[in-house]
């Protein structure tokens, strides 16, 4: 383990892999978050948990499929791709249920009402966690084979001699999923009919009705999106780190809405910045900071990033790519 003046590089740079990472899933979750606020001004906190049911939904049908690691490649492959898109199709239904049922009778409503709907939202579908899988953390099915989990692309690669700094294929793959999601989002929302009524209706919900824009059914729209994101993140952060439980929501949740308020809330690219950030924040203080500094540990991850966003808000208020906005009158 090379250590130069003082300095671990190479753990460094293990926890950038792992931040990266981390980042993408926060930036997945982050951003339902901020296509919600930005059309309806509301703070969705039921958000982190439709991120746990996919996650439960996505160990379920691989679990009922019967397919392992010891199964056929294509088996494994075909599972996996319809346990991902199952989550996805899961997570939007329950959140554009939560909208159509509860957030649209109280659109005209003060803002403090759907705000607790949200947080009840959120009690509810804990506990519908807790009766489905149990209130104990649970490992899915394992899908990955042990000669994959166990490769190291820098060392059968590249030919690096490196005995800490590890990228697994699980690294790349988490990769090569969020991000074209997250390119396909940004196409849809700046280049499609659908997406330029989002933006309308963001810009101004009543103008836009006046243009012919069904303010409901777009509003609607951007729930089923941030829905499909937060199971699509589910499914992924439920192999990444090869464990969920009910309460994953919450810690995830809050680190993502913290990564959209981090970035300016309502601009997707500030939630995706924001999340990478968050990201690295986080491994490096679990991981860098834990082995530096004695007495350093897990729990002090949050106060480490909240300390971030905090330092961020008083020289930026409005986020690092949010603009300042007039109040109407």
């Amino acid at each position: 383990m090379p250590v130069i003046a003082g300095f671990n590089y190479e753990l460094f740079l293990q926890s950038c892999v792992i931040g990266l990472s981390n980042g993408a899933l926060i930036a997945l979750i982050a951003l339902g978050y901020t296509l919600v606020y930005g059309i309806v001004e509301l703070i969705n906190f039921a958000h982190g948990e439709v991120f746990m049911m996919g996650a439960f939904m996505a160990a379920t049908v691989v679990t009922m499929a019967g397919v392992t690691s010891k199964s056929p490649v294509l088996a494994i492959f075909g599972i996996a791709i319809l346990a991902f898109l199952i989550a996805m199709v899961f997570s939007a239904g329950i959140n554009w249920s939560i909208d159509r049922f509860a957030y649209r009778r109280l659109r005209n409503a003060p803002r403090l009402a759907p705000l607790i709907c949200a947080i009840g939202f959120s009690f509810i579908l804990q506990n519908i966690g807790i009766y489905w899988k149990g209130s104990d953390s649970f490992s899915p099915p394992p899908l990955i084979p042990l000669p994959l989990q166990r490769f190291n692309i820098l060392e059968q690669w590249f030919g690096m001699d490196t005995r800490v700094l590890r990228v697994r294929p699980l690294d790349l793959a988490v990769m090569a999923l969020t991000i074209p999601l997250l390119l396909l989002l940004s196409w849809f929302v700046n280049k499609t009919r659908p997406g330029k009524a989002m933006r309308a209706t963001a810009q101004d919900r009543e103008a836009a009705a006046l243009m012919g824009i069904d303010v409901n059914r777009t509003i609607s729209l951007a729930f089923l999106i941030g829905g499909a994101l937060a199971g699509a993140a589910g499914m992924i952060a439920l192999y990444y780190n090869n464990s969920a439980k009910f309460q994953m929501g919450f810690r995830y949740g809050l680190f993502a809405f913290t990564a959209a308020v981090l970035g300016g809330i309502g601009n997707l690219n500030g939630a995706v910045l924001g999340g990478f950030l968050i990201g690295f924040v986080w491994s490096i203080s679990d991981g860098f900071l834990k082995e530096i500094i004695p007495g350093w540990g897990a729990q002090w991850t949050p106060s480490v990033i909240f300390g971030v966003l905090v330092l961020v808000m008083i020289f930026k208020p409005s986020g690092l790519l949010g603009e300042h906005t007039v109040d109407k009158v």
